[in-house]
């Protein structure tokens, strides 16, 4: 089987979804995860998750690229918040990575792009900080990628609120998220809240999980332990949201999702609305047609049962 190459953006190391969502990459035999870039706050902590995944993953050709360091409004209130997933990585060294680990990411993540013989899936799923520097270095980087996002909230906000929400990846950086929307991507594809904010596993399948002996499902339930730690819901009983699982999902397959081409424009506030005059066409997962089967496969592959 062909694999269709991806290059990942992620602020990993905060909300649990991104480690999900990485850990989905790596158990999807249609996807070849190119290159890994970590994305605002401490970056190098991000970084070593990303590297510590892809050993556990076996997945050591991938190129891990050290991005632009931002920071992030509840880290300058409390670092702590931000480090949850810190114990996993207490002892890992990032020089000790096999693969290769760029300090220059953003600028490695145009030299990767600009030389691909195919076109890439570059899959975000954090504030688009770094990507927006990567236009300015270099724009001819849109046209030769298809863009997919977690991103915004269109018609359903959070927990399926019929009432949109200003959702973080764009709130931290509205004017990124406009800017990047607006490039001449060969395609661009957004998740917002109205198909991931309301996603959390249960039951049967989440137990499925916590007793899978994957090694990689098994660094997702190590991180999601270590992170629910100071929540007052238990990790043994259901997941978390799983938002950037989906964007993971439609980097090899959209069949179970309804998609519609929407105009959307990104406030300074950090909303996106369908603006027929302002707006850029978007490809928008909208809704489910469905959830279920997403939700049965997520956990087959992070079992190692498919």
């Amino acid at each position: 089987m062909k694999k269709i190459p991806v290059f990942l953006d992620t602020d990993i190391g905060s909300d649990i979804d991104d480690t999900w969502a990485l850990a989905l990459l790596l158990k999807s035999p249609e996807l070849k995860l190119e290159f890994a870039l970590s994305a605002t706050g401490d970056v190098h902590y991000r970084a070593k998750i990303i590297a510590k995944m892809l050993e556990t993953a076996g997945s050591v050709d991938t190129v891990v690229g050290i991005g632009d360091r931002v920071k992030t409004g509840s880290e300058r209130l409390s670092p702590i918040l931000h480090k949850r997933q810190a114990a996993w990585v207490e002892d890992y060294r990032l020089e000790n990575y096999p693969g290769p680990v760029r300090e220059d990411g953003v600028e490695a993540l145009v030299e990767q792009i600009m030389r691909a013989k195919e076109t890439p899936k570059l899959l975000c799923i954090g504030p688009l900080s770094n990507i927006r520097r990567a236009l300015e270095l270099e724009p001819r980087i849109a046209p030769k990628c298809d863009f997919i996002g977690m991103h915004g909230s269109v018609r359903l906000g959070y927990h399926g609120s019929p009432t949109p929400s200003r959702e973080y990846n764009v709130v931290f950086d509205p004017i990124a998220t406009r800017e990047v929307f607006s490039a001449p991507w060969k395609s661009a594809l957004i998740t917002p809240l109205d198909t991931c904010g309301y996603i959390t596993l249960y039951g049967p399948d989440y137990q499925r999980l916590l007793a899978g002996k994957d090694p990689v499902g098994k660094a997702v339930v190590e991180n999601f332990r270590n992170w629910r730690h100071e929540e007052t819901a238990h990790w043994e009983t259901h997941s978390s949201l799983l938002c950037d699982a989906v964007a993971a999902y439609l980097a090899f397959d959209e069949s179970l999702v309804n998609i519609e081409t929407l105009p959307i424009f990104v406030t300074d506030e950090g909303d996106t609305k369908i603006d027929p005059l302002r707006g850029k066409n978007l490809r928008v997962a909208a809704s489910w047609n469905n959830l279920r089967a997403f939700e049965t496969l997520l956990v087959d592959r992070l079992t190692g049962s498919l």
